[in-house]
């Protein structure tokens, strides 16, 4: 099995190369995804936000409103923590528990874990290759802008709230320029597919070689 760790910063087009590589037959962890159930109503990361925040960012449903959530967070670095510490050890859980199932059910499984602060939390010293998804960062506050019709200001903030990508570079395994065309992309994606499965080999060739020991 091959765990490797994807990142890039907001706007940079993660979902796009997800989708790629799990057409090759990647197993992909999606972290917003395990953030999302995490914060399920009545979960224990939904009670400690809940306790924390207050019910000024629930919606009627009683789901957190993640909006009214971020405009706080974002505003206040001290609070940005807060909610880290609240919800980041939840989701490794979750996420070790995901690797597990997924060892069981295929030994030479290739994940693909989409890790926004893989490297922010340290998580890139607990996965075998590291991914990068580049733009530059003036590209990154044009798609914010786009997607989320954000103001200039607003855009920036949310980028300023995360390491710059530029940083990112000297920690990744392989860097995927997103900037491009999608053919340009996918052309990246299959060449770095097949060292993934190189990979993957070696790895499991010398965990049988050691006698099942790592």
């Amino acid at each position: 099995m091959l765990n490797v760790g994807l990142t890039g910063g907001i706007g940079s087009g993660k979902s796009t190369v997800d989708r790629l590589f799990s057409a090759k037959g990647a197993y992909i962890i999606d972290f917003d995804a395990l953030t999302c159930l995490v914060e399920e109503p009545n979960r224990q990361a939904w009670k400690e936000i809940v306790a924390h925040f207050g019910k000024k960012i629930l919606n009627a449903d009683d789901t957190i409103n993640r909006r009214k959530l971020a405009e706080i967070v974002f505003h206040d670095r001290k609070e940005l923590n807060k909610l880290n510490s609240i919800v980041h050890p939840i989701v490794i859980n979750e996420w070790q528990r995901r690797i597990a199932d997924i060892r069981k059910e295929k030994e030479d499984a290739i994940i693909i874990s989409d890790i926004p602060l893989l490297i922010e939390i340290g998580l890139h010293n607990r996965v075998d290759l590291r991914i990068l998804v580049y733009i530059s960062s003036k590209k990154q506050i044009k798609r914010i802008i786009k997607r989320n019709g954000y103001s200039i200001k607003k855009a920036e903030r949310r980028l300023n709230s995360q390491m710059p990508i530029d940083d990112k570079i000297p920690y990744a395994d392989f860097v995927i320029n997103n900037e491009g065309h999608l053919k340009e992309t996918r052309k990246t994606v299959d060449e770095i597919w097949g060292k993934l499965l190189e990979k993957e080999k070696s790895i499991r060739k010398g965990y049988i070689n050691d006698g099942g020991r790592k």
